[in-house]
């Protein structure tokens, strides 16, 4: 693999970002905003009977890494728990700090040459922070 933050594999994960329609009526929906940046991903989220996303929609303003990023979450967030998707947060984040190895989600591994740009990171996390606290919310409006 490049070397390169904008290799060939990121820019083709950045053009084609599945699930990219608003849900007409989410459980729950988070924003998250890189003040770096200014990328921006909103998450909408339900929950089916077995609380683990059923349906997400986004919609996904943000650089190449955070599509790339918003790619890779919506390819791989149907049928995980709120719990996963916040340990997938959270793992992700122990690894862009190099903290940690890379994350148990398929394909987080094109992020490595974006280690060494910390300026890069908030964009990274975007859709990861979104999907994991709008899993969390529709989770406890499901049980409130």
């Amino acid at each position: 693999m490049s070397a390169s933050l904008y290799n060939a594999e990121i820019l083709r994960l950045a053009t084609s970002i599945p699930h990219q329609e608003r849900l007409a009526a989410p459980m729950a929906t988070s924003e998250k905003r890189s003040p770096i940046c200014g990328s921006r991903v909103t998450v909408d989220v339900s929950l089916g009977d077995d609380g683990r996303v059923g349906e997400v929609g986004m919609l996904v303003r943000a650089c190449a890494l955070g599509q790339a990023s918003s790619s890779l979450l919506a390819a791989n967030v149907v049928g995980r728990s709120p719990e996963e998707l916040a340990a997938a947060r959270d793992a992700l984040t122990a690894w862009l700090a190099g903290e940690g190895e890379v994350p148990d989600w398929p394909g987080l591994e094109v992020f490595t040459p974006a280690l060494a740009h910390s300026a890069r990171h908030a964009s990274i996390r975007l859709a990861f922070e979104a999907a994991a606290d709008a899993a969390a919310e529709a989770k406890a409006l499901n049980h409130a």
